[in-house]
């Protein structure tokens, strides 16, 4: 049974939702940061911290892509835009999801890449676990 993380946009959060692209872009930042920093170690860290290539599929075009990993111990991480209602409001989030034949290589990064994202946004992180972060407070 597949497992899902949200992260989801509330009144204090730097952004109020993004778009699939800005999602993407978010993440290739952060891919960019982690290659700037193998830069000053001298070694490709950005291939080891990131081991994903993006792809969209026709069929998710605009609503969702998935990460598809560049070895055998990273699969799959899916990654999509939409809206929820949570305490009665409608919120936009992020939905993370992981499928059955994930590895423990894409929950750890999954949780990586949530915790991170959720702290730039100032957003609310739901983890896999259930376990809710908090990182829109002042």
């Amino acid at each position: 049974m597949s497992q899902s993380a949200f992260i989801t946009f509330v009144e204090e959060s730097a952004v109020q939702g993004v778009t699939l692209e800005e999602l993407k872009n978010q993440l290739l930042h952060y891919r960019e940061q982690l290659e700037r920093t193998g830069q000053q170690l001298g070694w490709n860290y950005a291939a080891a911290a990131f081991p994903y290539t993006i792809v969209e599929p026709e069929e998710g075009k605009g609503r969702w892509f998935y990460l598809k990993g560049n070895n055998e111990l990273y699969r799959y991480i899916l990654f999509g835009v939409g809206n929820r209602e949570v305490d009665g409001a409608v919120r936009r989030h992020v939905q993370v999801t992981l499928h059955d034949d994930c590895t423990h290589g894409d929950k750890a990064k999954a949780n990586e890449f949530c915790k991170y994202l959720a702290k730039t946004w100032k957003a609310e992180l739901r983890l896999f676990n259930g376990r809710v972060f908090h990182y829109n407070h002042k």
